[in-house]
């Protein structure tokens, strides 16, 4: 970079040299002309006209020689003329690209924070604020992924269009990245009800059909709005807040904005803690399996176990799934995660009873892995725990995605004799042609209409036509959230199959299990067989068997 940047000045000096040469030649030239060329055209026309002696030959080759340096003097005036403007148009080109996005004509990133910094100056000078927009579009890769990215290009453009639209007139408009982009201007600080405005007409427009290459296409977005009088001390912390407070948009379902505010920064901070301590705790072991008991409603007999993760802290304690699922999920640790609790609980759980179930969820990122099935074959295979034990839950919102490769894994793993159950039926959309298209062996009530059972109609009804619905499909229902035992009893008389909840005890650990399980002589005794000795009669010692 510095070789060229030299290179480049060297060749303006160059090329100032010689124009500076270039001009005192034409210079000289006219001044040339004009001397010789009166003496020259007097002489010239006295000797035509009165019979005069001709002009002198050396002072018409010094004017011939005049009027071609003029000549060549303005053809090289000419030439550097169309050459600097040239140059200019593309010095111009190059700056318009290094501080433009091409696609959109905004500016991008770094413009955006030389641009932005001498905003926020302004508007301390003025006594105004700075409002900044982070405008992340919901679902675009989808877009992409459909239609292809000549549609997806095509689609930013309009969207550029509609946010400029939507700016009031002296307003900054960058696009960050990606279906990513930043709006900044100044207000009132007074007057934050503006920003508001313009942040609702933003999200109502963006959430409108658009018409682009032919195509209707329907996209939202999740906008987060920073304010430079609220403990932001320079652009970049202004962008970074307003891209903390996008983020809160899109996790509190999208299609809406979001002002930043400093819970949303401790809450970052917590969640990335989470996730680089989530790295370690999997290989290390420390998230476990806990087990929470399944009983039999028609017998009152335990019948098996859920399997759930918990997080074994060192310093923090027990970690609720509720923290660290999600992020697993997010950043793709969940298939490791995954793995890693069925394979210790399946080790765990080899000496039970084997009338004993264990029932595992599947997370709907992991039915996108097309291996899924044989990676859990893999663990039983190498725990040595049966298939015909293991009862694979997996919701309906998970079917959504690759309908053909879920049944694909379910296939391989009902082939090996494990069983499936619709879990948290009921929260979804509850399609009979879900129940169709998979071989489900049960069906699972979710507990938020369990647990209201006897106080609410709407969720005794709701529980009711579950029930007959699994009666009519010949597919038993367990129920999640039993608390008390009227909740036990109300679903018992209902014909409920099974039943798990706090009513029946907290989740155990797996030494807490274990020592249940040996109360309830549930385990599996395992006898080391003796080796058999037998009495051979004195003189009938085969001669083999001594030394």
């Amino acid at each position: 970079m510095a070789l060229d940047v030299e290179h480049e000045h060297e060749t303006s000096r160059g090329a100032a040299g010689g124009d500076l040469i270039t001009g005192a030649i034409s210079v000289a030239a006219i001044l040339m002309f004009v001397g010789t060329g009166s003496s020259v055209l007097s002489k010239t026309l006295q000797h035509y006209f009165e019979g005069g002696e001709p002009a002198d030959r050396t002072l018409v080759v010094a004017l011939l020689l005049n009027v071609a340096l003029i000549l060549f003097g303005w053809r090289r005036h000419r030439a550097l003329s169309d050459e600097v403007r040239v140059r200019a148009a593309a010095e111009e080109r190059a700056h318009m690209l290094a501080s433009r996005d091409p696609l959109t004509g905004f500016l991008n990133r770094r413009s955006l924070a030389e641009e932005g910094a001498a905003m926020f100056v302004r508007a301390q000078r003025r006594r105004k604020a700075m409002a900044l927009m982070i405008i992340d579009l919901d679902h675009f890769k989808t877009i992409n992924d459909m239609h292809g990215h000549a549609v997806g290009d095509a689609l930013l453009r309009a969207v550029a269009g509609e946010i400029a639209a939507a700016m009031p007139p002296i307003a900054l408009t960058a696009r960050l990245g990606g279906d990513e982009f930043a709006c900044g201007f100044l207000f009132d600080p007074d007057q934050p009800a503006m920003i508001e405005r313009i942040a609702e007409k933003l999200v109502a427009r963006i959430a409108q059909p658009f018409d682009v290459e032919g195509l209707r296409l329907h996209i939202s977005c999740s906008v987060g709005i920073a304010r430079s009088d609220f403990d932001c001390q320079s652009i970049d912390a202004l962008i970074r807040s307003a891209d903390i407070a996008m983020y809160s948009a899109k996790k509190t379902g999208r299609n809406r904005y979001a002002w930043f505010d400093q819970s949303m920064e401790r809450e970052l901070q917590t969640r990335n803690e989470l996730e680089s301590g989530l790295r370690t705790a999997i290989p290390r072991g420390e998230i476990v399996p806990y087990f929470e008991q399944q009983i039999n409603l028609q017998t009152g007999q335990l019948h098996g176990f859920e399997v759930l993760a918990r997080w074994e802290h060192p310093t923090r304690g027990l970690i609720s799934p509720d923290m660290f699922i999600p992020i697993a999920e997010e950043t793709g640790m969940i298939a490791d995660l995954s793995l890693s609790i069925m394979r210790q609980a399946f080790t765990a759980a080899r000496d039970w009873d084997p009338g004993l179930s264990l029932s595992v969820n599947i997370s709907p990122w992991q039915l996108r892995d097309a291996w899924l099935a044989q990676k859990i074959i893999k663990v039983l295979t190498e725990t040595g725990f049966p298939a015909s034990r293991l009862e694979i839950e997996i919701t309906e919102s998970a079917l959504f995605d690759n309908l053909a490769l879920a049944q694909s894994i379910v296939g391989s793993l009902k082939n090996q004799g494990a069983q499936l159950a619709l879990d948290d039926f009921g929260t979804g959309y509850s399609s009979l042609a879900h129940l169709r298209a998979l071989p489900f062996d049960r069906i699972k009530i979710d507990k938020s209409f369990v647990i209201s059972l006897n106080e609410s109609a709407d969720s005794a009804a709701i529980v009711n036509a579950i029930v007959s619905l699994g009666e009519s499909l010949n597919l038993p229902i367990t129920a999640e959230g039993v608390e008390d035992a009227a909740i036990e009893a109300r679903l018992k008389a209902l014909g409920c199959a099974k039943a798990q909840g706090w009513h029946y005890g907290k989740p155990l650990s797996t030494s807490a299990a274990r020592r249940l399980l040996a109360e309830r002589r549930l385990l599996v005794q395992h006898v080391t067989p003796q080796p058999v000795v037998q009495t051979v009669p004195e003189g009938d010692v085969d001669e083999r068997m001594v030394g």
